[in-house]
Parts: C-alpha cells; structure tokens; sequence
C-alpha cells in the first residue's frame, strides 16, 4: 500500500533519477501508475492570488560560474546532437526531439522549457503556501530530469496551465510517458490534486499496464 508521499519522481523508463532537495527521502519504490496515483494528496484547487511572478525564473542553474541559465542547461542537457556553446551560453546549431509532438526541433530559439507541472498548476495545489525560495526551486528543478522538458513552443502553449484532464500531447504514444512525468512532479513536490484531474489519470493509466516509476516515499 501506498503511503504518504513526501517526494517522488516517475521516470518514463523506469529508470531511478536523483533527487537534489533538502528534505530527507528514503529509499526508492518503484509503483504502478495506479499505486503512484493512490499516494497522490486530492484537495480542492484554488488560482486566488496567483502570480506568475511569484515564481523566480530562469536563474543562474546548476553552475552559476558558466553563465548558463535553467533554461540553457536543459537545452544542453536534452540535445540529441549537442549544440555549440558560445560567450554568455549562446547555443548555435543542435538537434532536439519534442516529445510531445514528436517533431524534431533544429533551433533552440524553437523551444520552449515546459514545466511538466505548470506554474499556475502547482500554484492551485499547494505552492501558495511556500515560500518565494521553493518557488524558485520549483521553478528551476534540475535535480528531476522529468521536471523541465524542452518542447516545440506550439505544444507547450497548447498545454498552458492545463493539468491532463484538460491537456495530454498529441502524440497519442507518449500519453503514459507524459502521467508518469507528472505524477512524478506532483509527488516529488508533494503537490495536491483535484479530484477531476486524479479521474483522468486513473482514465490514461488504465491503458498502461507496463507503465511504472521509481518513488522516493516517506517513512
């Protein structure tokens, strides 16, 4: 049985991904969608007083002293063929892969940085009540590879603030990649979901039998 979740991250290949947060974390279990969706927190949403402001982003990443940002360090990160990294992290040239919309994308002035977990989103589920650091931290999450993901600009704004009972890709193939992704966000940032939202990825998991992630659960 699921217990409370204080963290989690889902990896789309079931693979194990590091968490870089100062609450302590346990041992990864690894779950079905339907136990991850189980551990989920359901609360009503509120949007009263959101600002997208309230969220800091992008800041200076992982390594302040190389002059890139969040949003270049998941573009270098996510590059299918590197691209060349000039003065001030000016990207030239690479190759990324949109998953989303599986579209290939061969200028990073093409992209957008989704967060899987959309600011107003997290917002409505309970980053409200923190403060403007872990909003920042949300916001900038580098230590989940799932959290931020480099996608066409067209995808990313079609989603917009839209949880997956209103929004999934449309790739249709990647609808299970995409709810481990955000459950994964939900329970690492021990965010609350609606119930609306919990019946439509109860609806997608049920059509991924083979689909499962690595947790980090509370004691």
């Amino acid at each position: 049985m699921v217990k409370s979740v204080l963290r989690g991250l889902a990896a789309a290949a079931l693979a194990v991904l590091s968490l870089t947060v100062s609450t302590p974390v346990h041992a990864a279990e690894t779950l079905s969608l339907s136990e991850a969706i189980t551990g989920l927190p359901v609360a009503v949403e509120s949007r009263e007083g959101y600002d997208r402001d309230a969220f800091k982003h992008w800041n200076t990443g992982a390594n302040p002293s190389d002059g890139c940002n969040t949003r270049a360090e998941v573009l270098i990160s996510e590059a299918v063929e590197p691209p060349t990294v000039g003065p001030k992290c000016r990207l030239t040239g690479g190759r990324w892969w949109s998953y989303y919309d599986q579209v290939w994308v061969t200028s990073a002035y093409g992209l957008d940085i989704d967060h899987v977990g959309p600011l107003a989103e997290a917002w409505d589920s309970g980053a409200s009540e923190w403060s403007a650091q872990r909003r920042e931290e949300y916001t900038n999450d580098l230590g989940a590879a799932t959290s931020l993901v480099a996608v066409t600009a067209r995808s990313n704004r079609s989603k917009s603030d839209h949880d997956p009972a209103d929004w999934l890709p449309p790739a249709a193939e990647v609808h299970c990649r995409y709810i481990a992704e955000w459950l994964g966000t939900k329970l690492r940032w021990t965010l609350a979901a609606d119930e609306r939202e919990v019946a439509a990825l109860r609806t997608v998991a049920a059509g991924c039998p083979d689909q499962s992630g690595a947790y980090e659960l509370a004691a």
